[in-house]
């Protein structure tokens, strides 16, 4: 089932002991976990410098997946590759597209009749191209492959910024453009500058209402939404064996929140019960086997500060629960304080709708915890003060919930019960539009809380915790509640306390084994040429972007300057532009309609004119425009739109103060130079009717800074340094026009 077999996870653990001696006497130390896995999965050791944040290098990967949103493009891309299959394991998984309304049968036969197009195609690509589909209501991406393919000692990409989920099964998982995604799956080695380390130590145990949520809602308050930039979160210490696996993947499914590569664990035994749970007892044994190596060498842990760019100790035994919010994952709290900020923000106390589930946090034991709670309220003759709706995150999850009663059990107390899918978590939840015309507050358990990232509405405020005290706020129905203190007055006026929630690690008769929804790749090519109807109004087949010519840019508009926060979700919005996300040129119509304008004060315009028509008229004109951005720009999802619709519509240049890593890929691959200011300050620099000139571009080479050259409105002419992250591979795929011509052009 396109899964990695036990025989190459044996031939790549026998080279992971040679490859941990051979580096230790390179580099003349001991070595960090996420070390020893970068060095297993190096292309070409010997060829590169490994300085951290500094040397790029190329890796093979182990695998690569992605979902049926970002598949689209990734797929109509790999098609102009001439490439008959892909060469890595690959998976497709359909999860994004079903949106929330009615309950899972009722959404999910709706996703069939909207989709049916897009389905068709991305089942028909992975036929024709070798991969595994996993159909509608199969599972999130996340889940599916922490359940089915992650393993200890592993590396892959996936086109979901949420992909280091897998990181909690010892994996390094990184999230990626679609671009990558075809690069890999084209045979090419993946490049990427060497990681800096930031080390998390965690000591205690976990107890009471504490779960490895509060791990990485404390972790974004420590490091904020960029603090994780250009680094891998590598755990360690006596703490990391005292949380589950499903909790460790919370902890690195979230580490998309600070910014960071990904987020690693190292192996320990609650992995091998986890792999043998879901029915991987070879993979199991082998990581046993190996278990030395797949964890820090003993002096890291006993002098961390020399082998990590940044250490932060967490202590789980004073750890207590967080909740973050609204509108950005590092804004935390401990749950004790929460009323205090409602009170002092005028946050609204009244919940209107609480979320449990996602990717982030379906687990067995966050179900069963959830369901604890439950139980706990309906057994008291409480009922839900607040909808509560409850996304599984596999069919897996969803089968073995349903056997053992957690799912009744909160369907009992109230609770809706979604699709296995996305939802709400990315936008596609269809509230009813009263809900959402004033300022309202939700609590979820999911990973990201941006404005308008639920229901698409900028009056929503969301706030983040683990699924356990969701519910409760859920039963209570006001945000300022603290379940592990304050009491509900029942209607008699007695006092109801819950106690703390408890939740089984895995399922005593073990997991429910379902592979409904999943199509094995076939064994060579079988499927069908790939073809778009050319009146549709979703998918449309590709045409390569222009090479460059060779010519410095001259005298380029600036289309925008953004002002705080620029997402990828603000640059190429989700919600009802989820189903164009196969259609450039229809897609191209929400481009930068959630940005800020520095020069405005609008948002997605320029003096009452959508942004994307102006880039159209100039596209028209037949001219060339800039973006100037803010501190990390593009942060966020890893949503290649947000890169190709500025390059369609005539983007050549993005400058700005600091790029988030996805984002800044992204960039490069389609064809866009991504330039940071050397100095930051100089952003204030840029006026709304400058022309903007790039000097330089024939000498542009690895480490060497172009000169910006702004033109203002009065004549004067001002000159600012602008530094660059492109490898000498990527200057070439700069001159093809984009990432895919060079893959063309070099076969």
């Amino acid at each position: 089932m396109n899964e990695t077999s036990p025989a190459t996870v044996r031939a790549l653990y026998q080279r992971l002991e040679d490859t941990g001696t051979r580096f230790r006497q390179r580099l003349g130390r001991p070595l960090t976990y996420a070390e020893k896995v970068l060095f297993l999965h190096l292309h070409d050791p010997e060829a590169v410098n490994l300085r951290r944040g500094q040397d790029s290098a190329l890796f093979d990967l182990d695998r690569v997946a992605m979902q049926d949103v970002t598949a689209q493009m990734a797929m109509l891309q790999f098609t102009l590759t001439g490439k008959q299959r892909s060469a890595v394991p690959a998976t497709i998984h359909c999860d994004h597209l079903i949106r929330a309304q009615s309950g899972s049968a009722g959404d999910l036969a709706r996703a069939n009749r909207e989709n049916g197009e897009i389905y068709r195609l991305l089942e028909d690509c992975a036929a024709r191209y070798g991969l595994g589909f996993w159909k509608p209501g199969a599972g999130i991406i996340h889940q599916v492959i922490l359940e089915q393919y992650a393993f200890p000692g592993g590396m892959m990409i996936g086109a979901d910024s949420h992909t280091p989920n897998a990181g909690g099964l010892g994996m390094i998982a990184i999230g990626a453009g679609g671009a990558d995604i075809v690069e890999v799956m084209a045979g090419l080695p993946w490049g990427l500058r060497m990681p800096t380390l930031i080390g998390v130590k965690l000591t205690g145990a976990p107890s009471g209402w504490t779960s490895g949520k509060d791990v990485i809602l404390k972790l974004a308050g420590i490091l904020t939404a960029s603090g994780g930039t250009g680094a891998i979160i590598e755990y360690f210490g006596p703490g990391t064996e005292n949380l589950s696996t499903t909790n460790k993947s919370t902890i690195t499914n979230m580490g998309a929140e600070v910014g960071a590569t990904c987020s690693v664990f190292p192996y320990d035994a609650g992995m091998a019960r986890y792999l043998r749970a879901t029915g991987r007892q070879e993979l199991a044994a082998l990581a046993e086997e190996s278990g030395d190596e797949l964890r820090c060498d003993p002096e890291v842990e006993e002098d961390p500060s020399r082998f990590f760019d940044r250490i932060v100790e967490i202590d789980l035994d004073s750890l207590e629960p967080q909740i973050v919010g609204p509108h950005a994952p590092d804004r935390a709290r401990p749950i004790s304080r929460m009323a205090e900020d409602v009170k002092k923000n005028g946050f609204p106390d009244e919940l209107a709708s609480a979320l449990i589930g996602s990717c982030t946090n379906s687990s067995y034991q966050d179900m069963g915890r959830a369901a604890h709670i439950a139980e706990q309220a309906t057994a008291a003759g409480l009922t839900l003060a607040t909808p509560l709706l409850v996304t599984p995150g596999s069919e897996r999850i969803h089968k073995t919930m349903k056997r053992d009663g957690q799912m009744d059990t909160l369907q009992a107390a109230g609770a809706t019960a979604l699709a296995n899918a996305c939802g709400p978590c990315i936008g596609q939840w269809q509230r009813p539009g009263e809900a959402t015309e004033n300022p309202n507050s939700i609590v979820t358990s999911y990973n990201r809380n941006f404005r308008r990232r639920n229901d698409g509405s900028a009056e929503t405020l969301a706030f983040i915790a683990s699924p356990e005290v969701v519910t409760a706020l859920a039963f209570a129905g006001r945000l300022s509640f603290n379940p592990m203190v304050d009491p509900i007055t029942m209607p008699d006026g007695s006092a109801f306390r819950f106690q703390p929630p408890f939740g089984d690690e895995l399922p005593g008769a073990g997991f429910e084994a379902s592979l409904d929804g999943y199509v094995a790749p076939a064994s060579a090519a079988a499927g069908p040429e790939i073809q778009v109807a050319s009146a549709s109004e979703r998918l449309q087949l590709l045409e390569p972007f222009p090479p460059w010519d060779g010519q410095d840019f001259e005298d380029l508009p600036v289309l925008l300057k953004t002002k705080g926060k620029t997402t990828t979700d603000q640059i190429s919005p989700a919600g009802p532009w989820l189903r164009f996300r196969g259609h450039l040129e229809r897609l191209s119509d929400n481009m930068f309609s959630g940005a800020m304008n520095a020069f405005t004060g609008e948002e997605g315009a320029s003096r009452g004119e959508p942004l994307h028509a102006v880039a159209r008229a100039y596209k028209a004109a037949n001219r060339r425009w800039v973006v100037v951005g803010d501190e990390n720009y593009g942060e966020g999802s890893s949503r290649e739109h947000a890169a190709m619709s500025p390059r369609y519509l005539g983007c050549a240049v993005v400058v700005a103060r600091s790029f988030a890593r996805i984002h800044e890929a992204n960039l490069k691959k389609q064809g866009i130079l991504a330039l940071r200011l050397s100095e930051p300050s100089a952003y204030d620099a840029v006026s709304e009717n400058d022309r903007v000139s790039i000097l330089g571009l024939r000498e542009l080479a690895p480490g060497r800074q172009l000169t910006v050259r702004l033109e203002h409105a009065d004549g004067r002419r001002e000159e600012l340094d602008c530094a660059h992250s492109l490898t000498a591979r990527e200057i070439e795929w700069f001159r093809a026009g984009s990432l895919l011509n060079w893959i063309r052009e070099n076969g």
